[in-house]
């Protein structure tokens, strides 16, 4: 009966090293190396090593997961402003293609597109023709008031109150409309110019000195020069564009170096209205392939909004795709 006793106890203590030796191997393994380049194995990390990429094995001693390295400070950073810098080129995109779609769909030809533009300019100067007849009106008046003030220190009298408040209104008047005029001007200048991109921009599209629009339109339409977009043909292309987009941002930046790694290269945010930021980042197209976008940032006040609107950042942002496919030829 002893005899019995002590065999059932000993398979019941092998059992137990049997569940207890398949239990150790169905525990997760994890595997890391540190800064130093030494390996680790184990069934549980450190708390000092939770920073450390590490994969997760199983029985077999496969990966079966892999948790990345912890990010930075630095790179959180980093991967915010990137992540920024992809919004606004979605909106730059957006905004273009839609800009597109409205002169391909509004306009059969650069004829009909120059008679909307010139009557739209018509309509400017006749406000403006406007506003200065209102400023003669304004100024004669003035020169009554002012004359009825002198009559009345020559007679020794006191120019009575309402006329020196009225005098005062009517150069308040003036000051506003010369300062309208001044926008009307400006609102012109303006509208010429945008007038002269898209005219140019259609026959981009077109394809055509006509402005006839043919079946080139859509591939036209996918370079937009204007968007600061380089696409790279293939990962050495793309490293080489890099280095050559690094040569861009310190020729055209006004503000020092700021961030560059391996995903974006951005100079510092502009402290003067006359400032110009200029930042690159790498980053996917959704179709397997990098791009390399260009962003630029102005101060925010009115001069540095001024300053982005302006032609002279239109020509840097153009001058982006031609500046690294005349570098990249050359090499």
């Amino acid at each position: 009966m002893s005899m019995r006793i002590s065999t059932a106890s000993l398979c019941l203590i092998g059992l137990i090293c049997l569940f207890s030796s398949q239990a150790a191997l169905a525990k997760k393994m994890y595997r890391w190396v540190d800064e130093h380049g030494n390996m680790f194995f184990s069934d549980q990390v450190p708390p000092e090593h939770v920073g450390y990429r590490r994969e997760s094995l199983n029985e077999k001693g496969r990966v079966v997961e892999v948790t990345p390295q912890a990010r930075t400070k630095e790179q959180l950073e980093q991967d915010r402003q990137l992540e920024a810098l992809r919004k606004a080129q979605e909106k730059i995109i957006a905004k273009q293609q839609s800009r597109d779609q409205v002169l391909l769909s509004t306009f059969r030809s650069i004829d009909d597109m120059r008679t909307m533009l010139e009557n739209n300019i018509k309509t400017l100067e006749i406000q403006k023709s406007v506003l200065q007849s209102n400023l003669k009106r304004f100024e004669s008046q003035l020169a009554a008031q002012q004359k009825q003030a002198a009559a009345d220190e020559r007679n020794g009298k006191r120019s009575p109150k309402a006329l020196l408040e009225r005098i005062k209104s009517t150069e308040g008047q003036i000051q506003l409309t010369q300062a309208e005029i001044g926008k009307q001007s400006e609102k012109i200048l303006q509208a010429k110019a945008a007038n002269a991109a898209d005219i140019e921009r259609y026959k981009f599209l077109t394809q055509s000195d006509s402005g006839t629009p043919t079946a080139k339109t859509e591939t036209a339409q996918n370079k937009m020069p204007e968007l600061g977009l380089f696409n790279c043909d293939s990962e050495a292309q793309c490293a080489k564009a890099w280095t050559i987009a690094r040569s861009f941002i310190n020729t055209h930046a006004s503000t020092g170096a700021d961030i560059d790694t391996d995903k974006l290269i951005m100079s510092k945010a502009p402290a003067k209205d006359s400032d110009l930021s200029l930042s690159i980042s790498r980053i996917g197209d959704g179709n397997g392939r990098q791009q390399l976008f260009l962003d630029i940032r102005c101060r925010e006040s009115s001069l540095g909004a001024e300053l982005c609107a302006s032609q002279k950042v239109r020509d840097i942002r153009s001058a982006f795709r031609p500046y690294i496919e005349s570098a990249l030829a050359s090499d």
